[in-house]
């Protein structure tokens, strides 16, 4: 079962609950949060952090309601910018009347466009939602600013052994984009993309099934990410449980393939299938940081390195959720190991 229960909780504590910005059109001259050097945030409270650059900004997308936003030039200062919606895309009362918030987007740029994948669900529910919206840019002070905002992409029913949350874009080595997705129920699947329409592709339907913890009870496995690194693809989840505050137990794993499609295995050669995965991050029990994960591993191209972006539960305040980011290094048989945050902040931290 999929455990998000205190997320509309932390989001009321930290005093982020904004109203929901319009769905198909963002005016440019949408009024932004007054920020100076002393509002600048070095740990934002976030949840389920996605990150892409454009321009001179590294813009962070992280659950709330109507998409939360903020933005830094230097990855340790950041700017809270406004909500993506104002109010639900129009075709989200329909299937869930009482949403309240849009979950773990995803941002990716491909077709000149930056593209933002978003879920919609219910908690402990499989019945969920995977759509899109597009926008030229993604700084709110240009007049080439809107968010277009196309519908469904994919979605899971009560019948269905998957469950359709938790989206995020990687291309394969011919730029085609690839969706994975999944959260608890039989775990992380892998759908190919149209790049003509963004849309899953109708000459390969096939759902291929990448991970999944079926020893255990819930299959406690989501938040995947795919990168594509020299000759392999590597597949990054979050292992058990968010959402608890200061007791909640995430850590993120890995595991690599040679193909995108997989088989994903991790460092002792166990399939990702059959509940294998390297340790990439864990926090401590009895220090600050507790339950790193939903995490993404991000190439910063301008700087030529990588990085791993993901949240975590800050047991110092009240376990509120927030942003953390640290520089990836390579072993010389090319696993990933997380480094300290770029914040230097006080953590104690389990890395690979």
């Amino acid at each position: 079962m999929f455990h998000r229960a205190l997320i509309l909780t932390t989001l009321l504590l930290t005093g982020s609950v904004v109203s929901l910005r319009a769905a198909t059109t963002l005016p440019a001259t949408s009024t932004q949060p007054a920020t100076t050097p002393a509002t600048l945030l070095t740990e934002p409270r976030t949840h389920d952090p996605s990150m892409i650059r454009d321009g001179n900004f590294y813009y962070v997308y992280s659950t709330g309601l109507g998409i939360q936003t903020k933005r830094s030039s230097d990855l340790l200062h950041w700017e809270r910018l406004p909500p993506v919606f104002d109010h639900p895309p129009a075709w989200i009362p329909n299937d869930f009347p009482r949403a309240f918030y849009i979950w773990a987007p995803d941002l990716s740029f491909f077709n000149n466009q930056f593209h933002l994948y978003y879920c919609i669900s219910n908690f402990g529910k499989n019945r969920s939602i995977i759509a899109f919206a597009t926008s030229p840019t993604l700084d709110p002070a240009s007049p080439n600013y809107h968010w277009t905002d196309h519908g469904k992409v994919f979605e899971s029913l009560p019948t269905n052994p998957y469950n359709a949350i938790d989206p995020a874009i990687t291309f394969d080595d011919t730029k085609t984009p690839w969706l994975t997705f999944g959260s608890f129920w039989d775990g992380i699947h892998l759908l190919r993309l149209s790049a003509a329409t963004s849309l899953p592709d109708p000459a390969d339907p096939t759902l291929y099934h990448l991970a999944a913890r079926p020893n255990l009870r819930d299959d406690p496995i989501e938040a995947p990410c795919i990168i594509h690194r020299n000759n392999f693809y590597y597949l990054l989840v979050s292992f058990d449980y968010c959402c608890r505050g200061a007791n909640s137990t995430y850590h993120m794993m890995i595991g690599r393939s040679e193909k995108i499609t997989g088989p994903y295995l991790d460092q002792t050669g166990k399939d990702m299938r059959q509940g294998g995965g390297s340790l990439l991050l864990a926090g401590d029990p009895t220090g600050r940081l507790r339950g790193p994960g939903g995490g993404i591993l991000y190439h910063d191209t301008p700087n030529n390195r990588w990085l791993l972006v993901h949240h975590f539960y800050d047991a110092n305040d009240r376990g509120m959720s927030k942003l953390q980011i640290r520089p990836i290094t390579w072993s010389p048989d090319n696993w990933p190991i997380a480094g300290q945050p770029l914040t230097d902040a006080p953590t104690t931290a389990t890395t690979k």
